[in-house]
């Protein structure tokens, strides 16, 4: 059968090949540690899930509105007014199918071809074929780690220019685990201001910020700021939801209306009975949260203090999300264990078949010489696979 030629130019996500040969290995026996997957290891809150039974069995099991109940756009209304500082209205919200929907409805609905996307690396996978999918190309702009790999003023003013259609930011970063300041932010939005430029902002780890970081939502920067951003956010990493697939976008409501209409046709809504449960876990006053974000921010701390220990690997601590980002750049190029590590996926690869820990290459995340280490696990895993680098490294 002929496979399209859009389809054939998607290469498969990164994080979900790693994570997928990791669990072949396990299921063959072996002990692997696995540093691979963007996912809370904690179970969703009981009373989210009480939630979810309640609503089956009250028979919430129909369609509903294309763009989510009514109910659900009033919570994460209230939400973004009660933790962003943003006011929309239900008509310029829209529940997706996991905040990945989110990103590609947002793109396709004010993206045209030829358009380009200023994109700063590190970026999450799915960005930059996102990006293509819409027929436009993504500016990758070459972060460093001396800048703490984000973009500055001068880079975004530098890569704008007539075809710039949108600018994506991800704060907190996956994979860099690190986030921008306020005051960063509110640089860029100045450079910003007179453009046509939209920004798509990814909040998916708002909650999951350490130390003295503060969050701020981008669209809360300005006005200016608020009517150019689509702002991006689910449930999947704060409440452990991430098989749940619900994710939701903000802004302006000619861009929401143009998405509810392509995803009127590509999926209908979000599943129903998980829109109840996502109102549970918007209303939610308990401290859940805080309790998953304090053992996150333990091991994080932990992680990155025994990577940078390691020779040859430069590692900062993490300031949000729950991923390392080491620079591994000073292996490349060894022969370790019989085996010639050129690359990040070499070293990867090398890494899971040799000492049996699996993390995620950095190429494609647009930074070839880092690799990205999940904390989503418990300490005793972590330590376990530490050790277990450590040693192979230095074979």
């Amino acid at each position: 059968m002929k496979v399209s030629k859009r389809a054939q130019a998607v290469p498969p996500s990164a994080t979900i090949t790693v994570t997928a040969r990791a669990k072949q290995l396990k299921a063959e026996g072996v002990d692997v540690v696995s540093f691979a997957a963007g996912e809370p290891d904690f179970d969703t809150p009981q009373f989210i899930k009480a939630e979810a039974v309640k609503a089956l069995e009250a028979g919430q099991t129909k369609y509903t509105a294309a763009s989510g109940i009514v109910e659900l756009k009033k919570a994460i209304a209230e939400k973004l007014e009660r933790d962003n500082g943003l006011k929309y209205s239900p008509d310029q919200i829209i529940a997706n199918i996991g905040a990945k929907h989110s990103v590609y409805e947002a793109i396709q609905a004010t993206v045209d071809e030829g358009d380009e996307v200023v994109l700063p690396t590190p970026y999450w996978v799915t960005y930059p074929e996102a990006i293509k999918l819409a027929g436009a190309a993504p500016k990758i702009i070459q972060t460093s780690r001396d800048d703490g790999y984000k973009i500055t003023p001068g880079q975004l003013k530098a890569a704008i220019n007539d075809k710039t259609a949108m600018l994506l930011l991800n704060s907190p970063n996956n994979p860099g685990g690190f986030s921008y300041t306020p005051q960063e932010l509110a640089a860029l939005a100045q450079v910003l201001e007179g453009t046509n430029v939209t920004v798509l902002s990814d909040e998916i780890y708002e909650k999951l910020i350490y130390g003295d970081t503060k969050f701020v939502s981008f669209a809360s920067l300005s006005q200016d700021a608020y009517n150019r951003t689509l702002t991006i956010n689910g449930l999947s990493k704060a409440f452990a939801m991430t098989g749940w697939r619900l994710g939701y976008t903000a802004g302006p409501v000619e861009a929401i209306k143009a998405m509810s209409r392509l995803q009127s046709h590509m999926t209908s809504n979000p599943v129903t009975f998980g829109q109840y449960a996502a109102i549970a876990a918007l209303k939610d006053k308990s401290d859940v949260v805080e309790k998953m974000r304090i053992e996150f921010e333990k091991r994080g701390s932990y992680m990155a203090e025994r990577l940078g220990a390691i020779d040859g690997v430069l590692c900062d601590v993490p300031t949000g999300a729950f991923y390392c980002f080491p620079d591994v750049s000073a292996h490349l190029g060894r022969n370790i264990g019989g085996t010639k590590v050129d690359t990040s996926l070499d070293f990867a690869k090398a890494l899971l078949e040799q000492a049996k820990v699996a993390l995620v290459p950095g190429a494609p995340f647009g930074c070839p010489g880092n690799v990205r280490l999940s904390f989503a696990c418990s300490l005793e895993q972590i330590a376990k696979g530490l050790d277990r680098i450590e040693k192979w490294l230095k074979s």
